[in-house]
């Protein structure tokens, strides 16, 4: 009997690589600037855009003791995928009607703002017959999430104290979130750590005995140690990307992107001086040149914003977007260089091969590089890569 060989494996439209060598490294950095602190893990939408569930694994692998997660619906897939109880997982971000009762069988430490998020949690361990995990959160000045400080603060923490006396819940956490913490020096960081202590110090006086309390990001685990209370939650930086331009590089912080973006070039052509590149003719060739197509737009994440600005190493070269970013691709210009179709075209990734980085597409399209590595959709692979 004659079988026919497979065929193979075609090349990748585009590809984000995750290299989690890398970010198992960023953790043992981040661990060794807060030294005394446990360290959370964020792995929320989607790890960054890197893929939660091998990210989470890597980082724990790495000495993460607790993951963190916006939405309940992304923690509990953490547990779901075998994330265990041994490890902390914390989701923050509640709205009425939540699935608070299977989070508290899953073991998820829940934040709990307000009187309201209180009320459904009781009545979920109620029902679920064992105490939920919460943690307070406190707004000492950010404005989003938290309870403000005074008669609110007296009345949630006295709340939360009778729910754990009738054995409803256990609070394992009292906690807040920077506003400028990104900018070293700005006056709100003392601040709010001024604000935090008061808050901290009314509920442990009251007899709250958390397990963890915690106001670190990423920028204050890497630049206010007087911050890091019993526990850091690094975000971005896990992922290798510096928080702010203010605190320094990626390199500088010792720390290595996680992410390389690149496709294969999907067309090579010639074209004369004058010709108008992509909608709108916002560019037109300066003279004959060559043309190269990369086959990602702004369906995949590349920020329209870069529209002429974005750079891209083909053939050991920088380029630029030439003209506008349609929704599935975008031309350079090759200046009459003619590498073959399917040469590889990268966007960023971690900058030491040459290539641009996420903070590079993050200046040309005038944002931040959270944005840039989190917003590349799912029409683009996630290769796990040094697992």
């Amino acid at each position: 009997m004659t079988e026919t060989p497979p065929a193979p494996t075609a090349p990748l439209r585009a590809r984000a690589e995750i290299d989690l060598a890398a970010l198992r490294a960023n953790v043992r950095a981040l661990r060794d600037r807060a030294p005394g602190a446990a360290l959370m893990a964020v792995v929320k939408a989607d790890a960054y855009g890197h893929g939660a569930v091998p990210c989470a694994r890597a980082a724990v692998e790495a000495g993460a003791t607790w993951l963190g997660t916006a939405t309940p619906e992304e923690a509990l897939a953490l547990r779901a995928a075998g994330i265990p109880a041994s490890v902390r997982v914390m989701c923050w971000l509640w709205t009425p009607g939540g699935p608070w009762r299977r989070a508290i069988e899953e073991d998820i430490d829940v934040s709990v703002s307000a009187m309201w998020a209180l009320g459904e949690v009781v009545e979920a361990a109620r029902a679920a017959g064992r105490p939920a995990r919460v943690q307070l959160k406190a707004d000492t000045g950010l404005g989003r999430n938290g309870c403000q400080p005074g008669p609110d603060w007296d009345e949630l923490v006295g709340a939360a104290l009778a729910a754990e006396a009738a054995g409803l819940l256990r609070v394992t956490g009292l906690w807040s979130h920077f506003a400028c913490a990104d900018e070293p020096g700005h006056p709100s960081i003392a601040a709010q750590l001024t604000v935090f202590r008061a808050m901290l110090a009314e509920a442990e006086g009251r007899g709250v005995r958390p397990e963890v309390r915690h106001i670190a990001n990423s920028p204050a685990t890497l630049t206010l140690p007087a911050s890091h209370f019993d526990l850091v939650r690094t975000g971005v930086s896990v992922y290798g990307i510096s928080p702010s331009p203010e605190i320094g590089t990626s390199a500088d912080l010792g720390l290595r992107p996680v992410m390389t973006l690149s496709a294969s070039l999907a067309l090579v052509k010639q074209v004369p001086g004058g010709h108008g590149v992509s909608y709108g003719h916002h560019y037109v060739t300066p003279g004959r040149t060559t043309l190269g197509l990369v086959p990602l737009g702004y369906a995949d994440g590349v920020p329209r914003h870069a529209s002429g600005a974005g750079p891209v190493l083909v053939g050991g070269k920088w380029r630029t977007v030439a003209g506008r970013i349609a929704m599935d691709q975008f031309a350079v210009d090759l200046g009459g260089d003619e590498p073959q179709v399917g040469s590889r075209a990268v966007l960023f990734g971690p900058g030491d091969g040459g290539e641009p980085t996420a903070e590079d597409w993050a200046q040309a399209a005038g944002t931040i590089a959270y944005e840039i590595v989190t917003r590349i959709g799912s029409r683009v692979p996630r290769v796990h890569v040094n697992g």
